[in-house]
């Protein structure tokens, strides 16, 4: 690996840059870190080898990003987005089409030509930014489901350089993504990569099936032969920043911080915690009637739900706002106290020092989404809890619930069962949460995200993914 870095350095890529919305005294854009972010590791990543991180900023001007979590300023390329109709409906394409099939979602994928059209040029774009970023022979690291056509555009455009794509969205069973018209045009925009990596195991093993059925290739132990190449086909389960989130909840200000939470909170006997995105797939709705259902259970509880705003403000977004709403009045209407609610709903962004106040404050952190997705806010939570405390409720749906064996793992759809699962990490003796989590700490800083970061750059440097199976498919 450090040979062929050392040729050319590494090119990030990923749909947005690491900029929030503010500037550092000097103007340059800040660091944006949010919630389960990997932008911590992928800085670090960026420190040892050199190189350029592209994307869209937002419409800023990026050039270089300053706080990032490695205290070095990051080298950036901002992919001019124009507001203009086409990329309006790039955007859309990604929202209203590819976000509902990967995810699962109840919405019903818009399927139109203008929109796909539209997304191609985008890919293009991305590719051409990266393309001119990447110095000869260098290490192209692209990332997020909007840009899946990048790796087959660059590979044209530059042949020399060695392409990695990583999806940490769920890739979609085939009876989802055989729906898609644009389904060949996708696969074959992913292996234009010299390897594709994915969240969980079973992903590979579909993303296998459907190169098989639809554009009729072999597959030799996860290796695909593809166009004269060999195109590495494995899975990286997500990771957390482990060290800098312990680092982080260690400072007196942050502890402080936490305890003034609790404070505010009138000290109740038992603080949940949700951090969640607005779409019905993280299941905010069913642990909100959930906790409304907890009866003398709930007494003396807090429930701290915090849903992260969209920058498309979409129309499904904002009917998801209101229903989270509504059931938050609901639950507080039927079970608050005179003095305070049971229910603490925040729609606004959090920090990452007050996100570390809020892992530190409470007791239970509740991560249920009801389909296939990472759940990295789980081990976040556990990287911050140095002190053993806190329970884990965690959907089997979640990623990481193959890694954390110590959560309290609950099927989010069987309202009831999440229910008594909540109210049995709320009562469970401390003894045995400081066994769970101890098991849990043990995995996520074993396996922490700058341990990902290497992983898959090892695996793309090398040619051949990690734990390849041995038979031919």
């Amino acid at each position: 690996m450090q040979s062929r870095m050392g040729r050319g350095g590494l090119v990030m890529v990923t749909h947005r840059l690491p900029v929030g919305d503010t500037a550092d005294a000097s103007g340059a854009p800040a660091w944006h870190d949010g919630p389960a972010s990997l932008g911590g590791a992928l800085a670090r990543t960026m420190r040892e080898h050199g190189g350029v991180w592209v994307g869209w900023d937002g419409g800023g001007v990026a050039g270089r990003v300053s706080g990032s979590p490695t205290g070095d300023e990051v080298r950036t390329r901002a992919v001019a987005l124009p507001d203009t109709d086409e990329t309006a409906l790039a955007l859309d394409f990604a929202d209203g089409v590819l976000r509902p099939l990967y995810y699962d979602l109840a919405t019903q994928p818009t399927f139109g030509e203008r929109s796909w059209t539209a997304h191609v040029r985008l890919n293009e774009r991305y590719a051409r930014a990266a393309a001119a970023a990447a110095a000869e022979g260098a290490v192209v690291w692209v990332q997020d489901y909007e840009l899946q056509l990048v790796p087959a555009i660059l590979r044209r455009l530059r042949p020399d350089l060695r392409i990695g794509f990583f999806l940490h969205a769920p890739f979609p069973p085939a009876e989802l993504f055989v729906r898609l018209p644009w389904r060949e045009q996708i696969l074959r925009g992913l292996l234009g990569a010299d390897l594709v990596g994915f969240q969980r195991p079973r992903a590979v093993t579909e993303f296998n099936r459907l190169c098989r059925r639809l554009l009729g290739v072999r597959v030799y132990a996860d290796q695909i032969p593809y166009n004269g190449r060999v195109v590495s086909v494995g899975a990286f389960a997500g990771a957390v920043d482990a060290a800098g989130l312990a680092a982080l909840a260690a400072r007196p200000e942050v502890r402080r911080q936490a305890a003034r939470l609790r404070a505010r909170l009138r000290q109740p006997r038992r603080l949940l915690l949700g951090v969640d995105g607005l779409d019905e797939i993280w299941g905010v709705g069913r642990r909100l009637v959930a906790f409304g259902g907890l009866g003398e259970d709930q007494d003396d509880a807090v429930l701290v739900q915090i849903t992260e705003p969209r920058r498309d403000r979409a129309e499904r977004h904002r009917r998801a706002r209101a229903e989270i709403e509504r059931l938050v009045g609901r639950v507080n209407g039927e079970s608050a106290r005179l003095t305070s609610p049971s229910v603490h709903y925040l729609h606004r962004a959090v920090d990452r020092d007050q996100l570390a106040a809020l892992y530190l404050a409470a007791d239970v952190m509740t991560v249920t989404p009801m389909h296939d997705v990472a759940g990295l806010l789980a081990k976040e939570y556990v990287a911050a809890r140095a002190d053993l405390g806190g329970a884990v409720v965690l959907s089997e749906f979640a990623g990481v619930a193959d890694d954390l064996d110590g959560a309290f793992v609950v099927n989010p759809h069987d309202t009831a069962r999440l229910r008594r699962t909540l109210a049995e990490a709320m009562a469970a003796p401390q003894h045995e949460l400081r066994d769970r989590m101890r098991r849990m700490r043990a995995a996520v800083t074993r396996h922490d995200s700058t341990h990902w970061a290497a992983s898959f750059l090892r695996a793309l440097t090398v040619g051949r993914a990690p734990g390849a199976r041995e038979t031919a498919s």
